[in-house]
């Protein structure tokens, strides 16, 4: 590599960098000197000189130019003489002061990686959606206020950056950059982000820090590839569930305005490993936390929580931040003692208090006659449970979501009825093989059962021929017993 100042030297180089460092006295160049464009066409001076050259000494006959970097300059504008370099792969301009770009751009057939950020561009010449062959495109810090038409014509594009200009909208077309492994809109005045993104199937980075979003388009939640979301400073108020985002890593939602986080935000987020909640409204963090195995860092300051999931202490993170919350369950000199004394202490907690779990909160863990422990988390997950015990314990009748319940071969004496009624979700009950010396008739109003299985207790009714007839009818008869 060499460095041009105010004048040109020809070198047998195939990388050109007038770059202007200021510190060590390298004069700033107001344009490009001729002898630069002209590089790949006239014979150098010292060709003309009666010396005598080697075969691989004569550069002039051998290589073209094929890296320009002429950044951290003063240039308004590049002339068309850009069209003698269209060898370029490589064209860096950024920090100059250029407001447009020439037509001849259009020219560089093998271009494909184009530099110019840090200008004052405030449109992009259609031209430069010939560059078919362009794999990074960096605009940051222009003037940019809408996208060229054609744009998506673009099809070799892996890395775009559009940082820091005055961006309104995104034109649904940007879906047909399929190769984009990499888009940065931050720092912008986006409102929206279209629907069709998620046709973008190789996006694995897609930054919109910095905007005006007050919504995200539930499509986005199908982009199987994501892997890194950024979301920070917006006007967010929800987040979206995300279905598909099984390679999700990092989501970054801090400074906005979330004021809930629910279970279906976390359970598909297999693979996350930095969750960034911090500046929002959150009142609370919910039990189903814990089902973020991989999560390492979890930036929780500056909400309204109150109180924290004793069960969080049974991740391994590496990072937890809580600083500006209205904690009232942990002192605040455990808090400052870092991660690893929050999680010992969260944990100690779980030991310490068994099913009891903060203040008025939600049990996340539950002990058995036997002294087991059944894991609440999985339960509501998996909406079953099927486990050996004596005794249902209260919680069950507060876990909503359960659909099955699998509980035969025990030693169950009772159940409550008005209590099950309120499990909504729940279709299939068995309570084969136990110690039920009667089935309440109130039970009969449990009409979300589509499965209810009595056999081998000691009751005498509803009697064997009952049972026989299957659900419906041992439900119906328990009703017809409802005392009036």
């Amino acid at each position: 590599m060499v460095e041009l100042c105010a004048s040109c030297t020809s070198l047998g180089v195939d990388i050109i960098s007038v770059e202007s460092i200021p510190d060590n006295g390298i004069a700033v160049l107001y344009s490009m000197p001729q002898c630069v464009w002209r590089i790949n066409v006239d014979i150098p001076e010292e060709a003309n000189q009666n010396l005598s050259f080697g075969a691989t000494e004569r550069w002039w006959e051998q290589t073209d130019l094929t890296k320009l970097i002429i950044s951290n300059n003063k240039l308004q504008s590049l002339t068309d003489d850009l069209r003698l370099l269209p060898a370029l792969t490589v064209l860096d301009i950024h920090d100059n002061q250029l407001t447009s770009l020439p037509s001849a751009i259009r020219e560089l057939a093998n271009l494909q990686k184009l530099n110019i950020s840090h200008n004052k561009l405030k449109i992009l010449p259609e031209e430069i959606t010939n560059l078919r062959n362009l794999k990074c495109l960096y605009l940051q810090h222009n003037e940019l206020i809408c996208i060229s038409e054609g744009f998506e014509q673009l099809s070799s594009l892996e890395d775009l950056d559009l940082s820091n200009n005055r961006l309104t909208t995104v034109p649904a077309s940007f879906s047909s950059l399929s190769s984009l492994v990499r888009l940065n809109l931050s720092s912008n005045q986006l409102k929206s982000l279209p629907a069709e993104i998620n046709r973008m199937k190789r996006l694995k980075h897609l930054d919109c820090n910095s905007n005006l979003l007050e919504t995200i388009p539930p499509e986005l939640a199908a982009m199987e590839s994501l892997e890194l979301l950024y979301l920070r400073r917006n006007k967010l108020r929800f987040l979206p569930e995300f279905p598909s985002c099984s390679l999700l890593k990092e989501l970054h939602v801090g400074e906005n305005q979330i004021e809930m986080l629910e279970a279906e935000h976390l359970k598909h987020l297999n693979s996350i490993l930095v969750l960034d909640l911090r500046d929002n409204k959150l009142k609370s963090v919910p039990d189903e936390i814990i089902l973020l195995h991989s999560l390492e860092r979890l930036d929780l300051s500056n909400n309204d929580i109150s109180s924290l999931p004793y069960s969080l202490g049974n991740l391994h993170l590496k990072f937890l931040a809580l600083e500006g919350n209205p904690l009232r369950t942990i002192r605040r000199e455990i808090i400052n003692k870092g991660t690893q004394e929050v999680l010992k202490y969260l944990q100690s907690k779980i030991k310490d208090d068994g099913p009891s779990q903060r203040d008025s909160a939600t049990e996340t863990a539950m002990t058995l006659p036997s002294e087991s422990r059944v894991n609440i988390h999985a339960i509501i997950t998996l909406k079953m449970l099927d486990y050996r015990f004596k005794m249902l314990p209260e919680v069950l009748y507060r876990i909503f979501t359960l659909e099955t319940i699998l509980i035969s071969n025990n030693q169950v004496g009772s159940v409550d009825p008005q209590k099950m009624k309120m499990m909504e979700n729940l279709t299939t009950l068995d309570l084969q093989n136990n110690d039920l010396l009667q089935i309440p008739p109130e039970l009969g109003n449990c009409v979300n059962l589509r499965t209810l299985l009595l056999d081998g207790n000691p009751f005498r009714v509803p009697r064997a021929a009952i049972l026989m007839k299957g659900t419906a009818a041992i439900l119906e008869y328990l009703r017809d017993r409802i005392p009036t």
